[in-house]
């Protein structure tokens, strides 16, 4: 049996566009001996839809899709996920389904069984689970289809189960002899070698073969690595889909070619691979064709313009320097060394004239005060404003540069250096951004070498440091490891090692910075815990750590 894979991307309502894709995949599987097809969870409308599955003409033009898709396909079943209706009540109004489609017709549907509803997942929001599975039946053959989710819950993989069901059980006890797997399953570090090894587990202890398809591309913060696969009875990779591209893959299941073990490539080529990727869909799908950013000089600035110009093509990216009375002639050059090396346009608008008159705006109100943070963070939001003008004269998203350690103390300036369309690597800590970087540079100098080695700085005062009022990046990153993506107490990472009066200060800078990080602008999920959308803790409240 040779089952077509169509590891694609959609767009989120896009339904003429994604139909006409899936249909062009579809075709070139068949052409190449597919028996069977398959395409990602939810394809035809885009995931996650959100709630646009609370509109009504969202869910018709979904099925209209379905329908016309359906009259297309031909003697080759073609299964693919979609929106259904729920004909039952009481129950939410709508199923997470998979259909197959065949010789014009839909010919079997099923619904998930397994609704995520945590981290970036609120399925439970939307969709009625189902209540029963059963195979699909052909060629003699029975077809055990589960979506996502449904085959993610086996007992001897997971110590702590989210679910009493294990649908892959339920369809092998009704004879299933290969369960097929159409997915959805965002990416973050790491995720590629968890997901397969729980696959292979899968197939190995079931005895069973295996194959899933999974989603490519990005949409708003989440992104899709694809890195479908097919497995043997005994876990052996038969085949596996590209990473963070689209693939067409055809896979003889029986006798077919020998087993082969997966070759990773390294975290910080990934990293980069998905940050690109969120990018150029973000930008694309939104209706925009290029992006405005500030260059500073230093790492964070540098790392996104390269991720910009991998993504969109060096003519559809501009880098802007804003230089003030504290702005460094190292910072300048590194700038436009940077631009130079990535081909980009390169404009450089003093912020100086306005900062004075600013300053002068206010030389009553703020008689008699110290110098502080008010007048630091006018250069900023004048740099925002700057950036903010060149987006509505010529039509280019503004892409922020802080990283996910600023993010998390509020080393950053709401409505200044927040200020964007885009938060690029809002979810990479700054070792990472380093780590990232020296990767960048591992043929040739990109980004220029004082970028990397010189002691980051804001440049919002004389001499100014970002461990003036930080603890060492090492140190704060791996404070934040521990307590915003594993959860410790304060107690347990004191415990670990680090100062009692850091861990107090970071976490205090944490739990007051959630006001700023509710107004930032959406940033790329690369981690198990990212802010945003997945993390939903409240502005308003007095809880802290003890």
């Amino acid at each position: 049996m040779k089952i077509g894979i169509l590891q694609l991307n959609s767009t989120i309502g896009a339904f003429e566009a994604n139909q006409q894709k899936l249909l062009a995949a579809y075709s070139q599987a068949v052409q190449q001996g597919a028996e069977f097809v398959m395409a990602p969870e939810l394809f035809l409308c885009g995931y996650p839809p959100r709630d646009l599955l609370l509109r009504p003409d969202f869910i018709a033009a979904n099925l209209t899709a379905l329908a016309k898709t359906a009259e297309l396909v031909g003697a080759v079943p073609l299964c693919v996920g979609f929106v259904d209706k729920n004909p039952t009540r009481p129950g939410r109004p709508l199923a997470n389904s998979a259909a197959v489609l065949q010789a014009g017709k839909i010919v079997w549907r099923q619904n998930k069984s397994l609704l995520p509803t945590y981290d970036v997942f609120d399925e439970d929001r939307y969709f009625e689970p189902a209540k029963s599975t059963a195979p699909f039946e052909f060629q003699g053959r029975k077809f055990g289809i589960t979506i996502c989710e449904d085959i993610w819950n086996d007992e001897d993989f997971w110590s702590d189960r989210l679910y009493r069901r294990d649908p892959v059980k339920e369809l092998i006890a009704q004879g299933a002899n290969i369960i097929l797997n159409i997915s959805a399953s965002p990416w973050h570090v790491g995720k590629e070698k968890s997901r397969l090894e729980m696959l292979q587990r899968v197939a190995r202890d079931e005895r069973i073969p295996l194959v899933q398809v999974n989603s490519i591309g990005a949409n708003d913060e989440l992104i899709f690595d694809g890195h479908s696969v097919a497995l043997n009875g005994q876990g052996d990779v038969l085949a596996l889909g590209n990473g963070f591209a689209e693939d067409t893959l055809v896979v003889e299941m029986e006798g077919g070619p020998p087993a082969t073990k997966p070759i990773w490539p390294a975290k910080e080529e990934l990293l980069f691979k998905a940050l690109s990727l969120g990018i150029r869909d973000y930008v694309h799908k939104c209706g925009f064709m290029s992006v405005v950013l500030g260059l500073s000089g230093g790492i964070d600035s540098a790392i996104t313009a390269v991720l910009a110009v991998d993504a969109l093509g060096a003519d559809k990216v501009t880098g802007v320097s804003m230089p003030a009375r504290y702005s460094s002639s190292g910072s300048l050059t590194d700038a436009e060394v940077l631009a130079k090396n990535l081909g980009i346009r390169y404009e450089v608008i003093p912020i100086e004239p306005a900062f004075q008159a600013v300053e002068g705006q206010f030389m009553k109100v703020f008689a008699g005060t110290k110098p502080n943070e008010a007048e630091e963070n006018i250069q900023s939001r004048l740099r925002g404003v700057t950036l903010m003008a060149l987006s509505n004269k010529f039509g280019s998203l503004v892409l922020t540069t802080g990283n996910k350690s600023e993010m998390a103390v509020g080393y950053c300036t709401l409505y200044g250096d927040m200020c964007g369309a885009l938060a690029v690597i809002a979810d990479v800590f700054k070792t990472e951004v380093y780590n990232v970087s020296r990767w960048i540079n591992r043929d040739r100098v990109i980004i220029p070498t004082d970028s990397i080695t010189k002691p980051p700085s804001a440049e919002l005062r004389p001499d100014q440091t970002d461990q003036d009022s930080l603890p060492p990046y090492d140190v704060l990153d791996a404070i934040l490891q521990h307590y915003v993506v594993e959860h410790l107490s304060k107690d347990e990472i004191i415990r670990r090692g680090f100062s009692a009066p850091v861990v107090n200060d970071v976490i205090n800078k944490v739990t007051f910075t959630e006001y700023k990080r509710r107004q930032a602008a959406p940033g790329l999920k690369v981690s198990p815990r990212a802010f945003g959308m997945g993390r939903r803790i409240p502005v308003a409240q007095r809880f802290r750590t003890v």
